[in-house]
C-alpha cells in the first residue's frame, strides 16, 4: 500500500519516513556497507598509530588541526565534487560519478540506499581525501630542520577518519524521520533540508555550518529564491 509504514526490521527500512527513532535509525545504519568500510580503515589506523607509539603533544595538534580544517575540506567536496555539473575533455563529455550519485540522491532524497557513499567513494575519500592534509604537513615540516613527526601525522589522519564516520552517520540520521531534540543537531537538521528543499547553491554542510558561514553560503532562508532544481540539480554544459 502506497505511503504505508510496513519496515520495522534493522535493514528493511527503504525510505526515510519509516525511521522514526534513534535506536532504529543506527541499526539500519549499521546494515548499510559504507560504515563497515569506514569502521575498518579507522580499526586498522587505530592499531597502526597504538603500534608506532611516541605519543606526545603534536597528536594534539594534529588532530585539533584536523577538526579546524575538516568543515571546509566537507564544503568543498560538497560544491566542487557532489555538484559538479558534466564538463566535456577533448569533445567528450564526463560526468563524475559522485556528482551523479549525488543527483540521484537529491531526486529522492528520502530514499535510504541512496544516502551514503558507495564502498569506493568511501576508499577515495579515506585513502585520497583524508591523507592530504598530513601529507602537506609532512611536506612542510620536510622543509624546515627537525625530523618528520610521523606518529602525529597518522594522529592526524585517525582523527580526519573519525570526522568521516560522524559525517556518515549525521547525514544518514538527518534524513531519517528522527526528529532533532538538541540545538545543534537542529541547526544542521534544518539547513541540509534547506539545501535540499529550497536552494540547492547554499547550506553545503552536512556535520556544521563553519564552511557555510565563512565562505558566503548561509543567507538567511528568507532571503533565498526557491530553486527550481534543487531536486533535480541542473547539469547542461
Amino acid at each position: 500500500m502506497a505511503g504505508a509504514v510496513a519496515h520495522t526490521g534493522a535493514g528493511e527500512a527503504r525510505y526515510g519516513r519509516e525511521v522514526k527513532t534513534l535506536g532504529h535509525a543506527w541499526r539500519e545504519f549499521r546494515h548499510k556497507r559504507s560504515p563497515y568500510v569506514i569502521a575498518s580503515a579507522l580499526g586498522l589506523v587505530a592499531v597502526a598509530r597504538a603500534i608506532v607509539g611516541d605519543f606526545s603533544w603534536r597528536d594534539a595538534v594534529a588532530a585539533l588541526a584536523m577538526v579546524v580544517i575538516y568543515p571546509f575540506g566537507e564544503w568543498a567536496i560538497h560544491v566542487y565534487l557532489l555538484h559538479a555539473r558534466p564538463f566535456r575533455v577533448r569533445g567528450r563529455r564526463v560526468d563524475l560519478a559522485s556528482a551523479k550519485a549525488h543527483r540521484e540522491h537529491h531526486e529522492a532524497p528520502n530514499d535510504l540506499g541512496l544516502i551514503l557513499l558507495a564502498p569506493l567513494e568511501a576508499a577515495a575519500l579515506l585513502f585520497l581525501a583524508v591523507p592530504v592534509v598530513p601529507l602537506i604537513g609532512a611536506a612542510a615540516f620536510a622543509l624546515a630542520p627537525g625530523a618528520v613527526p610521523w606518529p602525529a601525522l597518522l594522529t592526524a589522519v585517525l582523527a580526519g577518519y573519525v570526522l568521516v564516520g560522524i559525517y556518515e552517520w549525521t547525514h544518514f540520521l538527518i534524513h531519517t524521520a528522527y526528529r532533532p531534540r538538541s540545538r545543534y543537531y537542529r541547526s544542521i537538521w534544518k539547513t541540509h533540508r534547506l539545501h535540499h528543499f529550497k536552494n540547492e547553491h547554499y547550506w553545503h554542510g552536512i556535520t556544521n555550518t563553519v564552511g557555510d558561514r565563512v565562505l558566503g553560503t548561509f543567507p538567511d532562508q528568507r532571503d533565498v529564491e526557491r530553486s527550481e532544481t534543487a531536486r533535480s540539480l541542473e547539469t547542461r554544459d
